[in-house]
C-alpha cells in the first residue's frame, strides 16, 4: 500500500511537469518576440536638412527690401553661392563702388607723384604721408562699398532645387522670405516615433515607407535619430489618436529619392523593422 501511494505521487508530479513545460516556454519567448516587433508611425517627406527658407540680406539698413531681378524659376537647380536675385538697391550701390574705384585710382596716382618728388626732395615728408593716408582711406571706403553692394545680391547658400518662390521682381520680401530651397536628390522620411518605442530604434535599421501618391512602398535606412523629444506633428485620420503624444524624430534616407522628389512635406506611414 505504501509503495502504491508513492507511485501515484510520482505519476502526479510527472504529469504536472509535462503540463507546465509549454507554459514556461511561452513566458520566456513572449518578451523576446515583443522586443523585435515592427515600429509603426506617421511621418513626412523632406529633403536633406529640411527646407531652406531663403530670406533677404540682413544688416542692409532697410525694411522690406524690393526685388529688382530674379534669376531662377521654380524647379530649377542652383549651385552654392550662385546669384539668384538682386534687390532694387543694386544699381545705386554699384554706382557707389564705381565712384570709389575712381577715387582710389586718383589717390594712388597722387601717391606715386609724391614718391617721385621725394626722390629729389621736391616735396615734404608730411605731403608724402598724407598721400599714403588718402590711399588707405580710399581702399577702406571701397571695401565698405563692395560689402554694401553684396547686401543687394541674393546668393544660394547650398546646391539645391527651387521648391517655391514667394517674391517676384517689384514685390517686397515678406516674412516668408524670397524662396524655398531643398536638396531633393536626397529625400528622407522623417518618422515620429513614440518616446516609449524609441529605445527599439537604432541607426542602420531598415524601414518601409507607404506614400499615398504611389502604388508601391519605398524602402530606406535609419540614418539619424533626433536628440530631443517633441510634440506629435503628423496627425492621422484616427479621431481617437493621441494628438499630444511625445515623439522623437527618426530620419530615414530613402533608397529611391527621385521617386518622391516632388512630394516634400507629404504625410507617409513608416514601419521600422528590427
Amino acid at each position: 500500500m505504501f509503495v502504491n501511494n508513492n507511485k501515484n505521487v510520482g505519476d502526479s508530479t510527472m504529469r504536472t511537469r509535462i503540463t507546465l513545460t509549454p507554459v514556461l516556454f511561452l513566458l520566456i519567448a513572449l518578451p523576446a518576440a515583443a522586443e523585435e516587433r515592427v515600429i509603426s508611425s506617421l511621418g513626412r517627406l523632406e529633403p536633406e536638412n529640411g527646407v531652406v527658407e531663403l530670406a533677404g540680406p540682413s544688416g542692409s539698413g532697410f525694411t522690406g527690401a524690393v526685388l529688382k531681378t530674379l534669376e531662377v524659376a521654380e524647379g530649377e537647380w542652383v549651385e552654392e553661392d550662385q546669384v539668384i536675385a538682386r534687390l532694387d538697391s543694386y544699381a545705386l550701390r554699384t554706382a557707389e563702388v564705381q565712384r570709389l574705384n575712381a577715387i582710389l585710382a586718383n589717390a594712388k596716382s597722387e601717391l606715386e607723384r609724391q614718391e617721385d618728388l621725394s626722390i629729389t626732395s621736391a616735396t615734404s615728408r608730411a605731403m608724402l604721408d598724407e598721400a599714403r593716408m588718402e590711399v588707405d582711406i580710399a581702399v577702406a571706403d571701397l571695401a565698405a562699398a563692395r560689402a554694401n553692394l553684396e547686401l543687394a545680391v541674393v546668393r544660394s547658400p547650398v546646391r539645391a532645387q527651387v521648391l517655391e518662390i514667394h517674391a517676384y521682381p517689384g514685390e517686397r520680401v515678406g516674412p516668408e522670405g524670397i524662396m524655398e530651397l531643398g536638396r531633393t536628390d536626397r529625400m528622407y522620411a522623417v518618422a515620429e516615433v513614440y518616446e516609449t518605442d524609441i529605445t527599439q530604434v537604432e541607426v542602420g535599421q531598415r524601414a518601409t515607407v507607404q506614400v499615398p501618391a504611389m502604388e508601391t512602398d519605398l524602402t530606406g535606412k535609419v540614418e539619424r535619430i533626433a536628440l530631443k523629444v517633441g510634440r506629435l506633428d503628423a496627425i492621422g485620420t484616427d479621431p481617437i489618436a493621441k494628438t499630444d503624444a511625445r515623439v522623437v524624430e527618426v530620419f530615414i534616407l530613402l533608397d529611391d529619392s527621385d521617386a518622391v522628389s516632388r512630394f516634400t512635406n507629404m504625410q507617409v506611414k513608416v514601419e521600422i523593422h528590427p
